[in-house]
């Protein structure tokens, strides 16, 4: 493990969804509070390895240290992308762009923050879902996308994240927990985390969702008590839309995405706020933002 001491915050974002324009100018706007400043960020920052670069250039340049987990939107083999990558080599594509930058990814050494509320371990998270968050009533993955189906709430990952060369989404992260769970398991005991990753670890932050079976993409069973497991302080992450502070057998939630312009004009806070993590705020508890909509029928995520 690397370990930088020095003093300011931990910061985070999410699903900045760049292509908005809205968006990007929000990003231009996004700066550190002092040059200490690390900054998360969790994933959906766009749909084109450019866009990507450009984004994870910029912080690259603004904040000490910049980590990046990839969101779903990340690993889309999207038409208007002439990156046309698929799988894991688009993923391993994504890699090696942050290492060209000097961001750390989840295939590097998680980094230790010795600021205020340290020190401890941050660690970028690549885990992807595995269709185990099934709507009420349903038993099996066919059934649950079934279900989805006949409202028609479904994820666009169905049609754009590829997970080759494994040969289901669901095989791809049943991989991906796996190895992440063994290099967790290494980490000095002493120490505890903040585990940072595009979905959540637990289900409960889907208990607001206005679309219930859009939970199907949100994460997996198997990290259900990871938050127990390896001494977390705080789990980052983002997807839903949903900016808030949640609490979960005592420890601490924090959904720190963007999301689309027509969703954050609605909220009374102002949009593109970076989360901070650590130091932990005073003030905490749900922040009252409008619920998303987790997965619409035009832009479902």
């Amino acid at each position: 493990m690397e370990s930088t001491a020095g003093a300011g915050q931990l910061l985070a974002i999410s699903d900045l969804h760049i292509s908005y324009p809205e968006n990007r100018e929000l990003v231009e706007k996004m700066r550190p509070g002092t040059d200490d400043d690390w900054l998360i960020v969790a994933g959906d920052v766009a749909e084109t390895v450019a866009d990507i670069r450009w984004v994870l250039e910029t912080f690259a340049d603004r904040f000490a240290k910049v980590l990046w987990a990839p969101g779903n939107h990340d690993l889309w083999t999207h038409p208007k992308d002439p990156v046309t990558l698929r799988g894991v080599a688009r993923y391993e594509h994504l890699v090696a762009l942050c290492r060209e930058l000097g961001v750390v990814s989840p295939e590097d050494p998680y980094p230790v923050w010795e600021g205020p509320g340290g020190p401890v371990v941050v660690a970028p998270l690549f885990l992807l879902y595995d269709y185990s968050f099934l709507p009420a009533g349903c038993t099996t993955k066919e059934e649950g996308l079934a279900y989805a189906h006949g409202t028609g709430i479904v994820c666009n990952d169905e049609y754009l994240l590829h997970p080759d060369p494994y040969p289901t989404r669901e095989a791809w992260c049943r991989a991906r927990v796996e190895a992440t769970e063994r290099r967790l398991a290494e980490l000095p005991e002493d120490l505890p985390t903040v585990l940072a990753g595009h979905y959540p670890l637990d289900r409960h932050p889907m208990d607001v969702l206005w679309y219930p079976e859009f939970a199907m993409w949100c994460g997996t069973t198997r990290t259900a008590d990871w938050h127990r497991l390896f001494r977390v302080d705080t789990m980052v992450y983002g997807h839903l839309h949903i900016p808030r502070t949640t609490w979960h057998e005592g420890v601490r939630f924090e959904e720190v995405s963007v999301g689309y312009p027509r969703e954050w004009r609605k909220r009374s806070r102002p949009p593109g706020e970076l989360r901070r993590i650590l130091p932990m705020e005073v003030a905490t508890g749900d922040r009252g933002a409008a619920p998303g909509l987790g997965g619409g029928r035009g832009d479902a995520r």
